[in-house]
């Protein structure tokens, strides 16, 4: 079986930080989240529940997203993921654009449910496989979230959310403490050993490969495609 790639590491990471969920959803373009979420449901043996946009399958909203946050308001999704442009050392996201506000230089899809989500949503998970200064900054040029999340994972490594701020959780293959602080706008605190993110087994790898690939192609064909080389 090839070597996993660095996707499938981030999916068996995401797997891995919903193993106490009941109830997972997953937003549009999230094709990561999205496999992490059905690696997770299939290591459960389906007892993990996932709401999946965009899916005939795992989407059983019929009222759009009005549905989906009224769910969470009643506290029936205990796991959430959010992107943005920028995320600051708080765990405040950036939702809406670049530039001094409201003349900002880019304008991107906007803040749409984040900050509700954000809010009521326990378990919420910070998702940004691009890793440098200019994503994860040290002030955002407009605050969408106050913050409430708990983890952070890029496509360098894992942060955990600890007393105010972000501590380094794991590393990525190739990366050290001082490429991630280079690459990292805002401080953060670093433990005195730092663990390397596990690697997924032969077992995961065949789920992945397997399942989850195949599933996660009715919404995501193109990425898909790309678990398993």
């Amino acid at each position: 079986m090839a070597e996993a790639s660095r996707t499938e590491l981030l999916v068996t990471l995401i797997a891995g930080l919903l193993a106490d969920s009941r109830h997972v959803a997953v937003g549009a373009a999230s094709p990561i989240p999205a496999a992490g979420a059905l690696l997770a449901r299939e290591c459960s043996g389906g007892r993990l529940r996932v709401s999946l946009l965009g899916s005939r399958r795992y989407n059983p909203f019929t009222d759009g997203a009005r549905e989906l946050f009224d769910c969470a308001a009643q506290g029936r999704i205990d796991t959430f993921f959010l992107g943005g442009v920028q995320i600051d050392g708080r765990g405040r996201v950036n939702l809406l654009g670049l530039g001094r506000y409201p003349d900002l230089d880019q304008r991107f899809s906007g803040n749409f449910g984040g900050p509700f989500m954000a809010a009521v949503v326990p378990n919420l998970i910070l998702f940004r496989e691009q890793h440098d200064p200019r994503t994860l900054v040290d002030r955002l040029d407009f605050v969408s979230t106050a913050g409430g999340a708990r983890w952070l994972l890029t496509g360098r490594c894992l942060f955990r959310f600890r007393d105010g701020g972000f501590e380094l959780a794991s590393l990525h293959p190739g990366q050290t403490v001082d490429t991630v602080r280079t690459a990292t706008g805002f401080s953060f605190a670093v433990p005195d050993a730092v663990p390397a993110s596990p690697l997924p087994d032969a077992a995961t790898l065949a789920r992945i490969r397997g399942p989850v690939r195949d599933e996660l192609a009715e919404v995501y064909p193109q990425a898909a495609a790309q678990l398993g080389g």
